[in-house]
């Protein structure tokens, strides 16, 4: 019994230690809507109220098989906390090998991994904080949703309460309240997709690990979950790593991107710096659906207009580019996005390329050229074009090339 003052209940005054947010309990009651997307303010998971900062680091990390095969060369880059990080590249690249030592399911064969401020180089994977979603889903065919969503639970030990307050969360957050009695054998890929997210969601991690979880689904169910995982990102507010080789996933999702390449991290930015300044011929050809067209020839400049002379003699002229004088007289590769290529306004400069095939995809057409023994894409808006195998005139923009060394593959500054 509380002592009471003039027949009211004492007030007390007690002096409790300010905590960081991150540390803190406290009885939430909705989620907190991340600030900024990194590093922004903390926040809300489910049932606790809290998550720990999870931050990711990476040096110099390396993974060399036993047969001498070298997966991983030294990568090194951080995820900040609340940040959502997409590794791509083409099959074989080393992406996967990536996270699967980030989860701790393959052995690093060099360099320091860190998931917060611990050193986690040696630490199981059940203790590093994490969760991981797989592309097969993984989930049990005789267990319903809600079980499903409580099993890891349950093997942790967690209580009745606890389970039954973080399963109906998660099942709300991801839209799957309705279907907790179902089996997996009576859902949608899509639907299944979403229980996989919600089982590792039920788990509260600090990270969430990714591997290509939208490679089994049909385009238009790609589109829809993609952006259910984006939503639950900005309303967690966590720390992803996400995988993929598809370039429109990582663009749509990442925050920032780690291409990589033969195991070797090529470029690390955000999807529009990746697009507008690549860092080498690889990303550039990689990254832009339909891809960058190259053009490889020498550079030469007459009457103070710069021309690129490809190999069968051909030239293109570059009104408006500026390179470097040292590169006149050299090999140069030039890239041009398809929507720099358009039809030349007054008919007179540029170019006349020949039209081979013109695919219309709604919004805009893509019009497949040549130029002598060049192949060329242009993207154009809807409009009237010539018929196959007919002439069109075309121009460069000469402000929005690319500039790469043909042999090194890197790129070039302008002048």
């Amino acid at each position: 019994m509380l002592p009471r003052e003039n027949g009211y209940m004492a007030e007390y005054r007690i002096a409790i230690p300010l905590l960081p947010v991150s540390l803190a309990r406290c009885e939430p009651h909705s989620y907190a809507l991340p600030s900024g997307g990194t590093g922004g303010s903390p926040s809300l998971q489910p049932e606790t109220g809290y998550r720990t900062m999870a931050k990711v680091q990476l040096d110099n990390i390396r993974k060399v098989y036993d047969n001498g095969q070298v997966a991983v060369h030294g990568a090194s880059f951080e995820v900040a906390d609340g940040e959502l990080m997409v590794l791509v590249g083409p099959s074989g690249c080393g992406k996967s090998t990536l996270l699967r030592m980030i989860a701790g399911l393959e052995e690093i064969s060099g360099g320091e991994l860190r998931i917060g401020e611990r050193v986690v180089n040696d630490v199981a994977p059940k203790d590093r904080d994490i969760a991981m979603v797989f592309q097969s889903y993984a989930l049990y065919p005789h267990m319903t949703v809600a079980e499903n969503l409580a099993f890891g639970l349950k093997l942790r030990g967690e209580t009745k309460d606890v389970i039954a307050r973080r399963v109906a969360a998660a099942a709300d957050t991801l839209g799957l309240t309705p279907m907790l009695d179902k089996l997996p054998r009576a859902m949608s890929g899509g639907q299944r997709q979403r229980v996989a997210l919600g089982r590792a969601l039920v788990r509260e991690p600090a990270v969430f690990l990714l591997d290509e979880p939208l490679s089994n689904l049909d385009a238009k169910l790609r589109h829809s979950v993609r952006t259910e995982i984006a939503q639950l990102h900005r309303k967690l507010g966590t720390t992803m790593i996400y995988v993929t080789h598809d370039q429109v996933e990582a663009m749509t999702l990442g925050q920032r991107i780690v291409v990589l390449k033969d195991g070797r991290i090529q470029q690390i930015d955000t999807p529009m710096a990746l697009y507008d300044r690549p860092a080498n011929l690889f990303v550039a050809g990689f990254l832009g659906s339909p891809a960058m067209n190259v053009l490889q020839g020498q550079l030469l400049e007459e009457g103070g207009l710069q021309q690129l002379q490809l190999a069968d003699g051909s030239r293109v002229p570059l009104h408006g580019a500026h390179v470097a004088p040292q590169w006149l007289g050299r090999p140069i590769a030039i890239g041009v996005r398809p929507e720099h290529l358009q039809p030349s306004e007054d008919g007179q400069g540029g170019f006349e390329a020949t039209v081979e095939v013109i695919e219309p995809v709604g919004n805009e057409i893509f019009v497949n050229l040549s130029y002598g023994s060049q192949p060329l894409v242009m993207r154009v808006a809807p409009r009237t074009l010539p018929g196959l195998g007919e002439p069109l005139r075309v121009a460069v923009r000469g402000e929005a090339l690319h500039f790469f060394d043909p042999e090194s593959g890197e790129r070039l500054s302008p002048a």
